[in-house]
């Protein structure tokens, strides 16, 4: 009994303590002065939901809700998760809050609503100015407003859409205006990004706090991804169509998302060099030749998807991709031009439009606009203009100081806003002038406080057989700034997930199939050429790395070698010395410097092309272009060895401080080595990676046999060659004799069991062409096949005590040209690229 009420005790004085914290937090919460705020009602009360989730969080221990949200915010760093601000050349960790904005079944029906019927009218507006453009004709739109920017794509006039849709995805920028309603800040059609952020979002915060996000019935993100790939399978012309996601590739601002929705929803991502045009087809590169594309999203401007017919400099495109829409070989989605319904001149004619074409009004409005394109409104926003945001009236042009959004007069430099005033009386129609709309806030979490914060709120739109369906969530943008205007959302936001609650306990669903008669397969389908040559390339840059390493490691133990001579410890070191500079590892002016400082260049010396920061860096920008193709696990050891060997060039390191150093790196590399071996499925993918790892230690091998296995190499030298092609322990297993050097050569070029061979990698190497497809089935073999059983021939055949420097340094070129070969053949072949061939005859 006494243990019984002291739990009950400790139970009573918890929940007082988190009552305290509760209070604490809500007294001490200040919303900015006439600003709604999402926390704080106009009577002064707090919202059921938000009570409801700040009472668990304050039931925590003192400290426990910002560690939980530490923990799984490690996932973001762990996995990656980042983003890139235009004209950055690093990508940046992905800003989480810790809060999400909670919103009520409700309020987001309306939400819901407005957002659908602002789809249907845009995707209507689109589907008349590419038609017959009565909206034009008939007078509800000036023919400025349509063709005055490079969103509105000519060529597409006329064409009716593979599939049947001008829009597959939209989304609507949402604010909530001073008087508590929501308002759409502006809408994107092009090529809207952010869901594959709120499905990261997600995944955060239910992993920290899983028991608040079931119990407070937050509506799941997975139906509406289950209904938006639907429509783009049902848009295609087969029953089992290729999809692919059309990426700008790894410098886009936002790749990271771009690989998670392929990865997710099982789209192919691809990039503009991966797709070929054929008769009116389009085609993705693969090592077994050219296969057919059904469906791209495409997440490239439109200006730049054709440079044939549109943007002749872009290098992100598809030549002739336009042609195939026209002959309806591909669904495109969204349609190319559809960027055109963001004009933020067409904003001032949305209501009556609203009432012409769905006989209704906008059940959200947009903010107040006026386009300088027409008379009346350029008056009115010249007599206004102080008041007024001015913002470019067409995506990509007007005056540059508008390149980051609305801007007003008195935040511009003087000479700044002269310039615009300018820009604006010689060329008005690129002009809008708009009402600032000061922006509701939410609690956020800042400085173990919640402080307001003015946010913007994405909602997406997926276009199915039923209508559009609204994604019962969406991506939140915070501000760290207190100010309220819409326009000063800017590079310091942070992003919020959005929980939508339900009235009743939400199924919990996913994209995996529910149904028994999912056919089975066990391969993915066909490797693109592109993630071949990534993957062929991620293992030459591994290999090379632990090769480095190796060199190093060796260069610390030698100088730690009390036992050698010193004149031999001289040798060992000055050959040592020159693999590392004939390498690139070390800068040739470094050679002459300490050991430590040479070391210390080899580690981490960025500088160098051949160090092993370089390497990993390398290996690291490799992987990156085919994200969605690595294990979290895998990319997360990449990520952390880097770390651990970027900007320390500058650190004092011992020989035994290098060793260890050496030695940690060469042990993350062996876990990579190990998830490949463990985790990769053996189809094309693993090949291509393990060939990469196999040329590339088969000519690492024949150089370092060339420089320590001569005819008068000694004792020494053929230590030193064991033990960096790491096969001491079996050579003193075979050979209780000694040290020699014939039996040396054999184990490291000539022996089949010893996978440290060379000979070994090209028996690999063998079984891996020989494993993939040919693009003529006619039984001849094809160049990498030709000169593999050449090579392969040759090593057979040898006597090691043949077997000198010239023939180490003939099978290190015919490895090369093998190389050489694997990448004419499998690699993107540009125009070259041919679909297989296939016997036509009968036997």
């Amino acid at each position: 009994m006494p243990a019984d009420r002291s739990a009950v005790q400790d139970r009573a004085v918890a929940k007082g303590a988190s009552r305290a914290r509760l209070d604490g937090w809500l007294s001490g919460y200040r919303p900015l002065p006439g600003i709604p705020d999402e926390l704080v009602q106009p009577d002064g009360t707090t919202p059921d939901a938000w009570r409801r989730f700040l009472g668990a969080l304050a039931e925590f221990p003192e400290g426990e809700f910002e560690n939980r949200f530490a923990l799984a915010t490690r996932h973001i760093r762990d996995a990656g998760v980042s983003h890139r601000i235009y004209g950055d050349d690093n990508e940046r960790t992905w800003p989480l809050s810790p809060l999400p904005l909670i919103l009520g079944e409700q309020e987001w029906a309306g939400i819901a609503e407005g957002v659908a019927q602002r789809a249907t009218l845009l995707e209507a507006v689109l589907n008349d100015l590419y038609g017959e453009a009565r909206l034009v004709s008939e007078g509800h739109l000036p023919a400025a407003a349509v063709t005055g920017g490079a969103d509105f794509i000519r060529a597409m006039r006329g064409i009716k859409p593979a599939g049947g849709r001008a829009m597959h995805l939209y989304a609507a920028d949402l604010g909530r205006g001073p008087d508590g309603r929501w308002w759409v800040l502006d809408d994107r059609t092009q090529a809207p990004s952010g869901s594959g952020y709120a499905l990261e979002n997600r995944m955060v915060l239910s992993r920290a706090f899983p028991h608040l996000y079931n119990a407070m019935n937050v509506h799941r993100l997975a139906p509406f991804f289950g209904d938006f790939r639907a429509t783009l399978t049902e848009a295609a012309h087969r029953s089992d169509p290729r999809i692919c996601l059309l990426s700008p590739g790894p410098f886009s601002e936002t790749y990271f998302e771009q690989a998670h929705l392929a990865r997710y929803l099982g789209f192919l991502l691809v990039e503009g060099d991966d797709l070929v045009v054929r008769d009116g087809q389009v085609y993705v590169r693969t090592i077994a030749g050219l296969k057919r594309a059904d469906v791209l999203w495409r997440r490239v401007d439109a200006d730049f998807i054709d440079p044939l017919e549109l943007n002749s400099a872009s290098r992100l495109g598809v030549p002739g991709l336009l042609e195939a829409v026209r002959a309806g070989g591909v669904v495109v989605s969204n349609m190319p031009g559809s960027g055109l319904a963001e004009s933020r001149a067409l904003l001032s004619f949305l209501p009556a439009l609203s009432h012409h074409l769905l006989g209704e009004a906008l059940k959200l409005p947009n903010v107040a606009t006026w386009w300088c394109g027409q008379p009346s409104e350029r008056r009115l926003v010249e007599r206004n203009i102080d008041s007024l945001a001015i913002a470019r009236a067409f995506a990509g042009q007007g005056h540059p100081a508008l390149a980051q959004g609305p801007r007003l007069l008195a935040d511009l430099a003087p000479a700044e806003r002269d310039s615009l005033l300018a820009a604006m009386h010689e060329r008005p129609v690129d002009f809008v002038g708009q009402e600032v709309v000061r922006l509701s806030t939410t609690p956020a979490w800042r400085d173990g406080a919640l402080r307001p914060s003015p946010f913007v709120l994405r909602v997406y739109a997926a276009a199915t057989a039923d209508g559009w369906k609204i994604m019962p969530g969406g991506f939140c943008r915070v501000s760290d700034q207190p100010d309220a205007r819409a326009l000063s959302m800017g590079q310091g936001a942070q992003a919020a997930d959005v929980w939508v609650l339900s009235d009743r306990p939400v199924e919990r669903i996913s994209l995996l199939a529910s149904r028994d008669d999912v056919k089975v397969r066990r391969i993915t389908g066909h490797l693109p050429s592109r993630a071949a040559d990534n993957l062929f390339w991620l293992g030459r840059y591994l290999e090379r790395a632990e090769a480095t390493l190796r060199l190093v490691r060796s260069l610390c133990t030698s100088l730690m070698d009390s036992d050698a001579a010193v004149h031999e410890t001289g040798e060992i070191l000055a050959k040592l010395r020159g693999l590392l500079v004939e390498w690139g590892a070390v800068d040739e002016d470094a050679d002459e410097g300490q050991v430590a400082d040479f070391v210390s260049a080899a580690l981490y010396d960025e500088a160098a092309y051949g160090s092993v920061i370089r390497l990993v860096q390398a290996a690291r920008r490799t992987a990156s272009s085919m994200r969605e193709r690595l294990s979290e696990d895998f990319w997360k050891l990449l990520l952390n060895l880097e770390a651990r060997l970027k900007g320390k060039r500058q650190d004092v390191l011992t020989e035994a401080d290098g060793l260890a150093r050496a030695e940690g790196a060469l042990q993350a590399l062996a876990a990579l080595a190990g998830l490949t071996q463990e985790n990769m499925n053996r189809v094309a993918g693993w090949r291509f990676l393990d060939m990469g790892r196999r040329i590339e230690r088969g000519v690492n091998t024949c150089r370092v046999m060339r420089q320590l296995a001569k005819a008068d190499a000694g004792l020494d030298d053929l230590d030193l060659l064991l033990d960096l092609i790491d096969s001491q322990i079996t050579y003193r297993a075979r050979y209780l004799e000694g040290i020699a050097l014939v039996p040396v050569r054999d184990l490291v070029i000539l022996d089949p069991y010893n996978p440290r061979s060379v000979a070994f990698q090209i028996h690999a190497l063998k079984a891996h062409l020989a494993s993939l497809p040919s693009l003529q089935n006619d039984g001849m073999p094809e160049m990498p096949t030709r000169q593999i059983v050449r090579l392969a021939s040759q090593v057979e055949t040898a006597n090691a005590a043949d077997l000198d420097a010239d023939k180490a340094l003939e099978i290190e070129r015919m490895l090369m040209n093998l190389s050489n070969a694997v990448a004419d053949r499998y690699f993107l072949q540009g125009s070259n690229a041919t679909p297989t061939k296939k016997l036509g005859g009968l036997a």
